[in-house]
């Protein structure tokens, strides 16, 4: 190349004095006015540096200590937990239903005896109901009271032998009076039909002639002399009915994953298979599949408005077609919002906008279009040379897998540590003894028994004085720390790793021939060996950042009620300032790491640099950065949008000539979700590795653009169509 074609990039590389341009003798310094100290260039560089020292070592340390100290958490914790405390409720005293080898084995479900002393659902689920709990092995099917019990006993003996099951101990026959009864709480008052749900008996509510009824009743005698309402039981009980319902619905969702699951698989193949294809087509015609991706979601958008106006016009007539969502209210039913004219009408404004965005995006970008439409086929050209980037997305699926299920089952452990702790339980929590420890044993004799009558010894969670259950919660928060700063490790890696590889096919002058062999097991080898320590400094400030955030969200929960308007504002104002740093410090963190893969440098120094060469080309990096994400955005809708539709036509049965799909499914739109969510996610993966390889091509052209010249001693390594489209740029911007 002659010296001319470089100095044409004087006005594009940015933050250079006039008298400063690109056309630098061999080996000087370029040095930026606003951005970064001067910089002494190799000219004998190459390429990725070989010859590479460990980076951030002291990092590197702390990061393997941690690791060792996670590892010996996880085994603390598994001597000392139980994962059966979560897989078996707990009765009153602590143990297991249907627990092998125990008196329970048979019983295995959950019994309470006053279910209107429980006034919170959540209690109910989280075994602190102020009331008895016992382990039977079946839940009542009929209405009976104590005292019915014992009057009807006298003359048919079996309704004693029916009643003794819901009773902490089975005897011959029913020794205490109800007085008696009342004050050693053996026995419930009364039972009522049930049905087991999450091992545990719930109310058997139904719904006759419009009435909310149990049983076939309305109303029923609680064993105390009060005449109950089944509304007042189901108030009682209000969100577990809504567990109930949701039983139902979880139900009818996996007969639909049964009898779908083959076409599911299917689909999710097709994905692969398309995703693929759109890879071997992008090397070749990134240009042609950038218009179809375009086309292809204009037309997506268009047929969803075209389908929303067609619902919404047969809709019209039909009664309640006319209703808001807000008078129909929240339904379980999710076929009955789509009765409602409203419904598709909203989708319809919706898709309309999104259509309208995506035309008018592309008016306003279609000169910057062209450029990542050159780097499209240049990283095209990257991965056809080095196919195996496209399967390091499965190696870092299984790393995050592994970390996800270390942390998921260490936290299991953690929290099933220690031993029953028991606490006195009021059911009008007017007791001065209340939450206090208890023993279940003596409880009876005990003065807090006397100066609180109907107060319960109940279990309550488990726990421990040892300085271990002490830290429990501690060791809780650094199981999740750990857990972030892996997840960010595993990321960084792979970022890393795919960076020296594409880093590696740029830097080749003659390509493919001067591409080292092997360039992403170089590279991984290399980001493991020499950058752990830079890896680990980068994820863990991301860490740090993203535990500061969960923290603020668990505040925000525990006192969204307590707080006032300003305090309110003042946490918002704080989480979405963390939430932009976040995603600030993950981009420059993913530039560092090419930095690290070319140049072999610590941290602090790679994102330094980075940081410089991306602000003295401002402009150009907003502009790249989004159009190029754009586009790979729009090729993960295209990928997820096309199986969507197919599998729409084929759940609603509107192609039986061509292929005939599943019948009589609940809801269509479970198995159609999950096609269309599983497909994005593929996608997602395959074009991942390009959003890598765009930014390492990127950073490594504006490094070449500030190395060297175009002459014979210093000439571009970047391809004659990218030199060709960024001339251009360049020479429309001096125009202006």
């Amino acid at each position: 190349m002659s010296r001319q074609a470089g100095s044409s990039w004087s006005s594009w590389t940015l933050g250079k004095s006039g008298a400063s341009t690109i056309e630098e003798p061999p080996g000087s310094d370029l040095e930026d006015e606003n951005f970064g100290s001067p910089r002494t260039f190799d000219p004998d560089f190459k390429g990725p540096v070989a010859d590479r020292s460990c980076t951030d070592v002291l990092c590197c340390i702390i990061f393997i200590l941690f690791i060792i100290g996670y590892i010996l958490l996880g085994l603390m914790a598994w001597v000392h937990g139980d994962p059966r405390r979560v897989a078996y409720p707990t009765d009153s005293n602590g143990h297991f239903c249907g627990q092998k080898g125990t008196p329970n084995e048979n019983k295995t479900i959950l019994f309470y005896f006053n279910l209107f002393s429980c006034t919170s659902p959540s209690l109910l689920v989280n075994l602190q109901c102020p009331t008895t709990q016992i382990c039977v092995s079946k839940c009542p099917e009929k209405f009976l009271t104590y005292m019915e019990m014992y009057f009807m006993y006298r003359t048919r003996e079996n309704y004693w032998s029916y009643y003794s099951q819901f009773c902490k101990a089975a005897s011959a026959k029913p020794v205490k009076a109800f007085t008696q009864l009342l004050l050693d709480d053996d026995c419930p008052t009364a039972i009522f039909p049930s049905r087991p749900f999450l091992q545990r008996c719930f109310p058997d509510f139904s719904t006759k002639n419009g009435l909310l009824t149990i049983g076939n009743k309305t109303t029923f005698n609680d064993g105390s002399g009060k005449t109950r309402n089944v509304v007042e039981l189901r108030a009682a009980a209000n969100g577990v009915n809504k567990i109930l319902d949701a039983r139902a619905i979880g139900m009818k969702v996996f007969e639909d994953y049964a009898t779908t699951w083959y076409w599911i698989l299917i689909g999710l193949t097709i994905a692969m298979l398309l995703s693929w294809m759109f890879v071997i087509l992008l090397r070749v015609t990134a240009g042609f599949l950038f218009w179809v991706f375009i086309l292809g979601v204009i037309g997506i958008l268009a047929y969803g408005i075209w389908h929303c106006y067609q619902e919404y016009s047969k809709l019209q007539g039909k009664p309640n077609s006319h209703l808001s969502i807000y008078n129909i209210g929240i339904q379980t039913d999710i076929s009955m919002y789509f009765q409602l004219k409203q419904t598709w009408f909203t989708f319809m404004i919706i898709l309309a906008i999104l259509e309208v965005i995506v035309i008018v995006m592309l008016i306003f970008l279609r000169d910057r279009i062209r450029v990542s439409i050159a780097l499209l086929k240049e990283g095209s050209k990257a991965i056809g040379y080095i196919p195996s980037t496209l399967i390091y997305p499965v190696l870092t699926f299984i790393f995050l897998s592994i970390c996800i299920s270390y942390w998921a089952v260490t936290a299991v452990y953690l929290a099933t540590s220690g031993t029953p702790i028991y606490k006195v339980i009021a059911p009008e929590g007017q007791c001065e003894h209340e939450n206090k420890t208890c023993d279940p044993e003596i409880f009876n004799t005990t003065e807090i028994a006397k100066a609180c009558p109907g107060a319960h010894c109940n279990f309550a969670f488990y726990g421990g004085k040892s300085l271990y259950h002490q830290y429990i919660t501690t060791f809780q928060i650094v199981n999740l720390f750990i857990f972030l700063w892996l997840i960010n490790f595993v990321i960084a890696l792979g970022q890393c790793t795919l960076a020296g590889a594409f880093a590696s096919y740029y830097w080749a002058l003659k390509k493919p021939d001067d591409i080292p062999p092997h360039p992403l097991f170089t590279a991984f080898g290399r980001a493991i060996r020499y950058h752990t320590g830079s890896l680990a400094f980068g994820s863990l400030i991301l860490a740090t950042i993203q535990m500061v955030r969960l923290v603020l969200q668990y505040l925000d929960n525990r006192l969204k009620d307590a707080q006032s308007n300003i305090s309110r504002f003042l946490q918002c104002c704080l989480k979405c300032c963390f939430w932009c740093l976040e995603h600030v410090v993950k981009f420059l963190n993913r530039h560092a790491y090419v930095m690290i893969a070319i140049y072999g440098q610590n941290f602090c120094r790679s994102a330094r640099d980075a940081f410089n060469l991306l602000m003295r080309n401002v402009l150009k990096v907003a502009v790249m950065d989004r159009v190029t994400e754009f586009v790979l955005t729009l090729g993960k809708i295209l990928v997820a949008g096309c199986i969507g539709i197919l599998a729409f036509l084929l759940f609603t049965e509107r192609i039986p000539m061509i292929v005939e799909g599943p019948t009589s499914l609940n809801y269509y739109w479970v198995p159609l979700l999950t096609v269309i969510i599983g497909s994005y996610l593929i996608a997602h993966g395959f074009f991942s590795v390009y959003a890598m390889c765009i930014d390492t091509i990127f950073i490594c052209f504006l490094e070449d653009l500030e190395r060297n010249d175009g002459s014979t001693a210093r000439p571009y390594y970047m391809s004659q169509s990218l030199l060709k489209i960024m001339s251009k740029q360049s020479s429309q911007t001096k125009k202006q």
